[in-house]
């Protein structure tokens, strides 16, 4: 590989940094097209139920532990792999696999066929996440990473909303099948696009002191576990957000059908009102809360960032709880729009303060270990354990049993609340030591 002179890294440096929001916005599409790709499942449920004869545990396995345990663990090669070459290349790679296995999945005949379509889905988006933060944090200084962050996480919620959007309106009119087909296959041409036109930016380019004339040797996937490990408040940065993810992925995959069943809401209802709004109520906490958190941490800290995610938590957990105990569906409705409000802000504080702390060539492989346990025990367990539970509270809940199992997983939220707190008090005496 032929060696870039100064001024062609000079050149080359500027023209990452000037475009960086572009790059920004094709990253936070890839992200959109992850979910998408991802949460369709969560809108299709009761009619692949219905059409494919299957339980609440299956329901959970497909949108929980069989995708994640392939998602989450690839996440970690991947990423060693992003940290030695273009991360670029690996993203337009994955999109393509995870695209064409989401469309394949209409083609299921069956539990298993549908499972090892899924399985699919899972290897493929092990290839996006780790690059992109790791892009990300090349783009922006710290002080600005957050909101980066706080923009990029909207492709969460509005990647899953809208493929309850498409998808439910798909299926209502011609299937469940076509729907996977439909939201799939553009994916690929996203793919093409990506490796065509995406500027990829030095690494540790927007760091503090710019980018080391003569950088270390590339650490070791051991080096980055224990430098990972040795972080206290990236550790209960992590637990944190990985608690954080299991009650949102239970939310989120099993509330169309919770609508479903205990409001009566009809599957056009739920994509034409439900997730339109918990997209956008969702995407505006997500950019928000990723700019007051951009502020708060330039006024008083980064520390700061923690708490104020803690906060916000704390402040949601009454409507989520409201959401799951109320039986007027208006109540039920507005509760739960207050919640993605108050709670959608939390990835873009949590994993800039994650990615502010990994050393620079390290970056990947932190946030795929980050990952790694968000979405084994947080995607993994969140929505099998909210099957499970709905199957066993069924002798004592009867058509209400998924409310209740629920109700179970929000629970949770407080252990996640102390985390966060935590580690803002470990990063305030980090700073304060120097």
């Amino acid at each position: 590989m032929a060696t870039l002179s100064l001024e062609q890294h000079v050149t080359a440096d500027a023209r990452a940094l000037r475009l960086r929001g572009w790059t920004l916005a094709l990253l936070t599409l890839v992200y959109f097209f992850s979910f998408m790709d991802r949460y369709i499942l969560s809108i299709l449920l009761e009619a692949i139920k219905a059409d494919l004869q299957l339980n609440d545990t299956q329901l959970g396995l497909l949108s929980g532990f069989a995708f994640a345990i392939f998602y989450a663990t690839l996440g970690i090669p991947v990423a060693w792999l992003a940290d030695r070459t273009s991360r670029r290349d690996i993203i337009a790679v994955a999109l393509t696999l995870w695209s064409a296995m989401t469309a394949l999945c209409g083609t299921a005949a069956n539990f298993t066929q549908l499972l090892i379509y899924r399985i699919g889905v899972g290897v493929g988006e092990a290839g996006s996440s780790p690059p992109s933060h790791s892009i990300i944090a090349d783009l922006y200084p710290p002080e600005k990473r957050a909101g980066a962050m706080g923009i990029y996480s909207t492709g969460v919620v509005l990647g899953g909303g809208f493929g309850a959007i498409i998808g439910g309106l798909i299926a209502q009119s011609y299937g469940w099948r076509w729907a996977m087909a439909a939201v799939g296959l553009p994916g690929i041409l996203l793919a093409v696009f990506v490796r065509v036109v995406m500027v990829e930016p030095r690494r540790g380019l927007s760091d503090p002191g710019g980018v080391p004339q003569n950088p270390a040797p590339l650490p070791s996937l051991s080096e980055g576990l224990k430098s990972l490990g040795a972080s206290a408040p990236a550790i209960h940065l992590i637990i944190a957000v990985t608690i954080t993810s299991l009650v949102g992925y239970a939310t989120t995959n099993f509330g169309p059908s919770y609508l479903q069943r205990s409001f009566g809401m009809t599957l056009t209802q739920v994509s034409l009102y439900y997730a339109p709004a918990v997209a956008l109520i969702g995407a505006f906490g997500g950019i928000m809360g990723g700019r007051i958190a951009d502020r708060l941490g330039r006024r008083y800290g980064l520390h700061v960032q923690a708490w104020f995610v803690a906060v916000l938590k704390l402040a949601a957990l009454p409507f989520t709880a409201l959401f799951y105990l109320s039986y007027d569906v208006t109540t039920a409705f507005a509760a739960v729009m207050l919640s993605y409000l108050l709670a959608s802000s939390y990835l873009g504080p949590s994993f800039a303060l994650i990615q502010g702390l990994a050393p620079t060539r390290m970056r990947a492989v932190w946030a795929a270990i980050t990952l790694l346990v968000i979405n084994l025990i947080g995607l993994g367990l969140g929505p099998s354990i909210t099957g499970i539970l709905s199957d066993l509270y069924k002798p004592a809940f009867g058509a209400e049993s998924l409310r209740y199992a629920m109700l179970s997983a929000s629970l949770l939220t407080p252990w996640a609340i102390y985390h966060y707190w935590r580690a803002g008090v470990l990063l305030k005496r980090q700073a304060a030591i120097g």
